[in-house]
């Protein structure tokens, strides 16, 4: 225990794999910082930078001291070879909470989000968590499909997880290192049953590419990823949750928002079309 009651063990660990973020690595962490979570807990985030060919951890080491003043702790590492899947693992190694955050370095929290996380894994039961995700973009293209996206059935009844889940001890003592894998929030997601997963009402800002050829590049990959997970781990199929997506509800999404509709379906076709094509992971900012 340490002074004023303050224990000294993580009651939370964030993990943020970072990749040439220094764009963005300043806004994600000032919105942790905004966190209205008072309990008397140590909240612990560790900054994983990998294969950076910019100044993403020195952006990031220049936040420590104001975490230090909230009474939280702020670690940084550099690692020289990029990779996400190795960042989480290299950040889960550092970690001491009893609860995880994997948080995506270009996601901003709003300021209740930890506070709901943290009181929804905070029981024995094996639990996953995220917010209320808000789909931000800024290229028309890319707004069109995000207003779509967000209303598949998939995005509005279930959990996704999109840049930001969470898991209690539990939980996190259902997998070892993170498997060399495209899809770690599928899988993640899907080492838990439907009643595991908790929704809580907090959201955050989750941006997309920008642009139709690069938002046709990320759901390429999604879709790579996705059908990665259905070889190596059938087992956890048994998880998914996935909904129909009606062609009632498909026609009256085309009615209300015919170009987001269009937007939305054409990328999916070219994807269709494109199967098999192979290209570079790419944010597309």
């Amino acid at each position: 225990m340490g002074i004023d009651g303050v224990t000294n063990e993580p009651g939370l660990s964030v993990i943020i794999p970072a990749s040439n973020e220094a764009a963005l690595i300043g806004g994600c962490l000032s919105a942790l910082l905004a966190s209205d979570w008072q309990r008397p807990e140590l909240v612990d985030v560790i900054v994983v930078a990998n294969g950076c060919s910019d100044d993403t951890a020195n952006r990031a080491e220049a936040f420590i001291d104001q975490f230090a003043r909230k009474g939280w702790r702020l670690s940084v590492l550099d690692l020289e070879e990029g990779g996400k899947l190795g960042a989480l693992n290299a950040g889960d190694a550092e970690a001491e909470g009893r609860a995880r955050v994997y948080l995506d370095a270009d996601v901003t929290v709003s300021p209740p989000l930890l506070a709901q996380i943290a009181k929804a894994l905070a029981v024995p039961e094996p639990r996953y968590a995220s917010g209320q995700v808000n789909i931000t973009a800024h290229n028309p293209i890319s707004r069109a499909y995000a207003k779509i996206w967000a209303k598949v059935p998939f995005m509005e009844d279930c959990v996704p997880g999109c840049g930001l889940f969470a898991v209690n001890a539990a939980g996190r003592a259902r997998w070892g290192t993170f498997p060399d894998i495209i899809s770690d929030d599928t899988f993640v997601r899907l080492s838990f049953s439907p009643e595991e997963r908790i929704g809580v009402p907090a959201s955050y800002d989750w941006p997309i590419a920008e642009g139709f050829s690069r938002l046709v590049k990320v759901r390429r990959r999604q879709d790579v990823g996705v059908d990665e997970i259905e070889r190596l781990y059938p087992d956890l199929l048994k998880n998914d949750d996935k909904p129909a997506f009606p062609l009632s509800r498909k026609l009256g999404l085309a009615l209300r928002h015919p170009f987001g509709f269009a937007v939305y379906s054409g990328i999916a076709l070219v994807v269709k079309l494109t199967k098999g094509e192979q290209s570079d992971w790419s944010r597309g900012r």
